[in-house]
């Protein structure tokens, strides 16, 4: 069935939509509740800071459940990873509604995070298993403009939520969501995994992917791109909600600019794929988020009251350059794999969110009310990444004897 989705445009284009139907899920889960962090921190007695950390966990869980999913997938087949990760996420999103403590919302979103992860890492395996080369970079950006209207209205969905029903009926939305999305799976997702007649461990195949020294470039940019984007995630409903007094009708506007901005530059990067390599756009992406993050310092050090549209038009450049960085990252890297798409895809969302976690963590902890701890953390990781992936490609270049990934 896999190789007749490989010829028929009508099959792939279902696929590709269902895949983001899939993926969508991550930023929903992630997004959704982020209007609603005031009032859950004032509900459960805690800072604000106590809620945003239940996003570092969902992060942190999230990657764990790629690093599992990724290899079981690729051993037992797509589909039935998939299920059992949907499964999961219903089971938790349930069991954080039925939470009366915070103790029991960290604890249900890890679990949350966990089947969310397994059943979302297949679907650029999936991309992976039908298609290579520039073709995957583009069904993957394709892929990758119709999800975005996820976090594009997850906060609206949100608010709306909340002002209906409370913060409660934002996760039974989304027990509602992924019950369906499985559902639609069953119905028309067929298995693309490519058997192999090599069998591998797990291990080995992580030590494959962690071993290619040109995957290790690629995975360093997606790593730190996503720990920039994730401090503003963590820091933007206090930054925009407390520090500039936005009402938490206007957040989602302000949030969804930026997604707005990602699918332009999605857009774009489909279009400049008919004449430059996934590596060189990657590499443009990252040029871009290093200088409007400088900027953005430089901005906030010389003004003593900066002005909320400045901070936001820096942000939706910023951002926005993910869109050139992350599906073309994801396409460079698995390109190496073939026959462990899914393991190579664990290891770069696993990594990312890790990094979106510990870059959320670390934004949290330095919180002092200030823009400060938010852009410096989001240039930071922006310059992070475009240094280590230029000294590993560099390395490559100069060290002819590593045969490995060179």
């Amino acid at each position: 069935m896999d190789r007749n989705l490989s010829t028929d445009k009508h099959n792939v284009a279902q696929l590709i939509l269902l895949l983001a139907g899939l993926t969508a899920i991550a930023p929903l889960a992630i997004d959704a509740y982020l209007p609603a962090m005031p009032l859950m921190a004032s509900e459960f007695a805690v800072s604000i800071h106590d809620i945003e950390l239940s996003l570092s966990l969902f992060l942190a869980g999230f990657a764990v459940g790629q690093l599992t999913g990724g290899p079981l997938s690729d051993h037992f087949g797509r589909r039935r990873v998939i299920f059992v990760g949907l499964t999961l996420f219903c089971i938790a999103s349930m069991g954080i509604v039925l939470s009366h403590t915070l103790y029991g919302l960290w604890i249900w979103r890890v679990i949350q995070a966990i089947g969310g992860g397994m059943a979302i890492v297949n679907s650029s395996a999936v991309i992976r298993d039908i298609s290579s080369g520039r073709d995957s970079a583009r069904y993957l950006s394709h892929m990758a403009i119709i999800m975005m209207i996820a976090p594009l209205i997850a906060p609206l969905i949100g608010t709306l939520c909340l002002y209906l029903a409370g913060w409660h009926s934002i996760f039974i939305v989304l027990f509602v969501y992924a019950l369906l999305i499985g559902l639609l799976l069953h119905r028309l997702l067929p298995e693309t995994r490519q058997i192999s007649t090599h069998k591998t461990s797990a291990l080995r195949r992580y030590i494959e992917v962690l071993s290619h020294r040109k995957a290790l470039a690629y995975l360093a940019a997606q790593s730190f791109t996503y720990g920039g984007l994730f401090s503003f995630i963590t820091a933007s409903p206090s930054v925009y909600m407390v520090y500039f007094g936005v009402s938490a009708s206007v957040y989602p506007f302000l949030f969804g600019i930026n997604v707005v901005m990602m699918i332009v530059v999605n857009r774009i990067n489909v279009r400049l794929l008919l004449f430059y390599d996934p590596p060189c756009l990657l590499r443009l992406g990252q040029i871009i988020q290093v200088i409007t993050g400088v900027l953005m310092l430089m901005y906030i050090l010389i003004s003593p009251d900066p002005s909320l549209s400045m901070i936001v038009f820096g942000i939706m450049i910023f951002i926005g350059s993910q869109a050139l960085i992350v599906s073309n990252a994801i396409a460079s890297t698995v390109e190496f794999f073939p026959r462990s798409s899914a393991t190579a895809t664990a290891v770069l969302g696993s990594f990312g969110f890790l990094s979106g976690a510990a870059s959320g963590l670390l934004v949290s902890s330095l919180g002092d009310g200030s823009l400060w701890p938010m852009i410096t953390v989001m240039t930071g990781c922006a310059v992070s990444g475009l240094t280590l992936k230029t000294l590993i490609l560099r390395s490559c270049r100069n060290n002819p004897q590593i045969k490995n990934g060179c």
